[in-house]
């Protein structure tokens, strides 16, 4: 540090660390004491739940996947006149077959990722057709259920339509986001003769999301802090799907339901979501539902994303092929035990103050009061006037000041980004999460402090320089309240997420 950039550090070093650690103090009391308050409860434990009998060996029979199939491609044309293309494998023994319709789950939903188990189904006897969801209708921010719905729908009736297909056994099949698509489908047409749902969360895709999160949380071991900081960012964002009620849907499923769940899916409140399942259609006066848990299955119904789990393929044929006699088991619920340690609780939207528009603002504010200073400056050279002696000797150090004032913000703003991405690659491979989550985690709280000393010394350097007898022209006034402002924005939006909030 050079003598000139130790401006503002001669009010004493113990005063200016006083002043820290009181504004320090005042912005972690925000981070505590603002809503939304967050704070998921233990699940209280449900008798059915605590020892479910084995499946019935007649459902895990193996399943004799040897015949031959035609594999062809069909584009089905949904009701607004969207291209739906679509694989259809059948078996080429004689007679009638049932048949069943994948829908996609979250994401692009390309028919490819249906492959290996069409493939083994057709060849156990069941046509099946996969198809690539729409793009339009469908992105990150709005998701439309019931228009997927339609699409399902409009692609059932493709196969009730072929001469090999029993029409009163064509169903859909759904995973995860497809089980909210599947029950709005089977409520409103009497042409889905049946459904499966895999790894169905029932609850808001908010609730989901949010039990999913805390649960990756835990494997990765992130400190407290972090969640509180995603939890609080979730209750911003503003998407139509998130608070979405499936519930009246599967009140008016009237068709047989065979729903799969996996006991080390790390996605879905797997016990609230059987019991909210076995509620919902039971009050719609459906008892025709199986509930299956399988041991070691993942959301997809595979060992750790491997291999699928053992009796997925061989439960979900025999029920197809068993149909309408498999409609009714002996039993409701049946397999594995699974355990769930906390509810599924709903993010408290954001106050006005903290609402995705709101931070958005602020950010654009901080972002323009970095670059004000810079923009006056300039356009004061251009006009050709000089700085004053005092502000040529003052102002120099103050602008430096400033500038790694802006670059700490932007690393701060950066930092945040990358943690999150890495938070959600993380959530495909943990290999070394440990180490990397909490180093993440560390940078982001460095930077905050930092920020916070800057913003501290840089008014102690304002303050020192016009005792010294400097008066700061227009363009230096500007960058003055640009630079401390948008980083006094910075630090109050960082205090709301918990930045300065102990324990880390």
């Amino acid at each position: 540090m050079t003598s000139e950039d130790r401006i503002g550090l001669q009010a004493g070093r113990g005063v200016l660390s006083v002043a820290a650690g009181l504004i320090l103090a005042a912005l972690a009391t925000v981070g505590y004491t603002l809503p939304p308050p967050f704070d998921p409860t233990p699940l209280r434990a449900d008798p059915v739940f605590q020892t479910l009998p084995p499946q019935p060996p007649a459902e895990v029979t193996p399943v004799a996947a040897t015949a031959r199939i035609s594999v062809r491609e069909v584009t089905v044309t949904a009701e607004d006149g969207t291209p739906l293309r679509a694989t259809i494998r059948a078996p080429l023994t004689p007679g009638r077959h049932p048949a069943m319709v994948f829908v996609q789950g979250a994401g692009a939903g390309t028919r490819g990722e249906f492959t290996s188990q069409a493939e083994w189904l057709a060849r156990a006897g069941i046509v099946t057709l996969a198809y690539d969801k729409r793009t339009a209708g469908y992105d990150f921010r709005h998701r439309d259920f019931a228009l997927l719905a339609s699409d399902a729908v409009r692609v059932v009736r493709e196969l009730r339509g072929r001469v090999d297909v029993d029409p009163a056994r064509v169903g859909l099949w759904g995973v995860s986001e497809g089980s909210w698509v599947v029950p709005i489908a089977a409520s409103e047409s009497d042409e889905v003769g049946f459904t499966v749902l895999v790894s169905a969360p029932n609850v808001s895709p908010m609730r989901q999301v949010t039990w999913a999160l805390g649960e990756q949380l835990e494997r990765l071991h992130a400190p407290p802090g972090v969640r509180e900081l995603l939890i609080r960012a979730m209750g911003s964002v503003d998407m139509n799907f998130l608070r979405y009620d499936g519930l009246p849907a599967l009140r008016g499923v009237r068709q047989p339901v065979l729903a799969l769940y996996g006991t080390r899916d790390p996605s879905i409140p797997f016990v609230e979501s059987s019991k909210t399942l076995t509620g919902a259609l039971t009050e719609g006066g459906n008892l025709d539902y199986t509930i299956r848990y399988l041991q070691g299955a993942d959301h997809g119904m595979r060992l750790h994303g491997g291999p699928f789990a053992p009796g997925y393929l061989q439960t979900l044929a025999n029920w197809i092929l068993g149909l309408p006699g498999t409609a009714t088991p002996t039993v409701h619920i049946a397999g594995a035990t699974p355990v769930q340690r906390l509810e599924a609780s709903d993010v408290p939207a954001a106050p006005w103050y903290a609402g995705g528009t709101i931070i958005g603002l602020a950010l654009c504010l901080a972002a323009v009061g970095y670059v004000v200073g810079p923009v006056a400056e300039m356009a004061a050279r251009l006009r050709g006037r000089a700085p004053a002696e005092t502000n040529a000797r003052v102002w120099p150090p103050i602008r430096r000041r400033f500038r790694r004032m802006a670059w700490t913000g932007v690393g701060l703003l950066v930092s945040v980004l990358a943690f999150i991405v890495l938070l959600v690659l993380f959530s495909v491979n943990q290999a070394g999460a440990w180490p990397a989550v909490l180093a993440g985690w560390l940078v982001i709280r460095i930077l905050a402090l930092l920020m916070l000393l800057q913003e501290v010394t840089g008014v102690a350097a304002v303050v020192e320089g016009m005792r010294e007898g400097w008066q700061p022209s227009r363009p230096q006034s500007f960058a003055v309240a640009g630079a401390l402002g948008g980083n006094g924005l910075l630090l109050v939006a960082a205090a709301y997420y918990g930045l300065f909030s102990f324990p880390l």
